[in-house]
């Protein structure tokens, strides 16, 4: 078993030896970053609080912003939170998926508090991806999992992405599918709020659960991942809406627009969702002092791909 030494963390394939591997340390109480079909995640057992506060403070994590539990499955998630008519619909729908539903937490479940962060509901995933699912398999218990960077910053999609972190394990399976985090929805009853865009488009969302889905202010309180005005932020100023660039900044296109670097020269917006990241971390490290981001049109993956980007850009 790798264990944690303060230097790079180890890199494996997230094949056999390297789920064991991930799963021998998560035992121990370690973290890991494990790739999913959204993100990279940094990975905790989640009812262990001494391995939850070393996501936190590897991350330097604020303590107010709650994980998403990753769980195997829907007997699983019936473990930690009541489940609604409205609830399990979606679940039915979309899990295993990119879609985090936020829930009343039940009593007796097994996880760390700092998990929650002191609320009453819990956000809980099923994952598509089977490293992730093998990781959970080979623990027994739910996986408590952000995103594998730096609190604030931008979200990977690659292995090479994840850096930053004191963690002794890397599990590499190659680019991430969606490239988007989850959308994360809140169900209160027959109620449904839309706390982060993400992966599934809010049209397929409702017609799935058959009703409307209202979207939480900017003042609303932190209740899920990435509510933060200021987040998946490169360490460059960001510019939105961008026609064109300065001499010194870096552009990233989209559709006609060329750029430096494009999302999707056929203004695909899913395959500029899939992009997005990759994108940015290949921008950062273009030695230009700022980035500029051509206009994306609002609709489908676009709402998801204009909320990072103005929380990026924000302040």
């Amino acid at each position: 078993m790798t264990k944690s030494t303060g230097d790079m963390p180890r890199i494996l394939p997230a094949d056999a030896g390297g789920l064991a591997n991930a799963a021998a340390l998560l035992r121990a109480g370690e973290i890991v970053a494990v790739p999913t079909e959204t993100v990279y995640g940094l990975a905790a057992d989640a009812a262990n609080a001494a391995a939850v506060a070393r996501i936190f403070a590897a991350k330097g994590r604020p303590s107010i912003n709650p994980l998403i539990v990753h769980v195997a499955n829907r007997a699983m998630a019936g473990r930690h939170a009541a489940f609604s008519p409205l609830a399990e619909r979606l679940a039915e729908a979309f899990w295993p998926g990119p879609l985090t539903l936020v829930l009343p937490r039940l009593a007796d479940a097994p996880l760390a508090p700092a998990v929650t962060a002191g609320l009453a509901t819990v956000a809980l995933r099923v994952p598509a991806h089977p490293a992730m699912q093998g990781v959970i398999a080979a623990l027994g218990r739910a996986v408590a999992a952000p995103s594998a960077n730096p609190s604030g910053r931008l979200s990977p999609t690659h292995a090479a992405h994840v850096r930053g972190l004191d963690i002794p394990l890397i599990l590499d399976a190659g680019a991430c599918a969606s490239g988007l985090e989850s959308s994360i929805v809140a169900v209160d009853g027959e109620r449904l709020t839309l706390l982060r865009p993400g992966a599934l488009a809010r049209e397929t969302l409702e017609r799935a659960a058959g009703c409307s889905i209202a979207t939480a202010g900017t003042d609303a309180a932190v209740a899920a991942p990435g509510m933060l005005l200021r987040h998946y932020a490169p360490r460059l100023p960001l510019r939105m809406h961008a026609q064109s660039a300065a001499a010194d900044e870096w552009h990233i296109g989209f559709g006609a627009i060329a750029g430096d670097d494009t999302l999707s020269a056929d203004a695909n917006l899913d395959e500029a969702a899939a992009n997005l990241f990759a994108a940015l971390h290949c921008a950062e490290a273009s030695g230009r002092v700022a980035i500029a981001v051509a206009p994306i049109p609002s609709r489908g993956a676009g709402v998801a791909i204009n909320d990072r980007l103005a929380r990026a850009a924000w302040g």
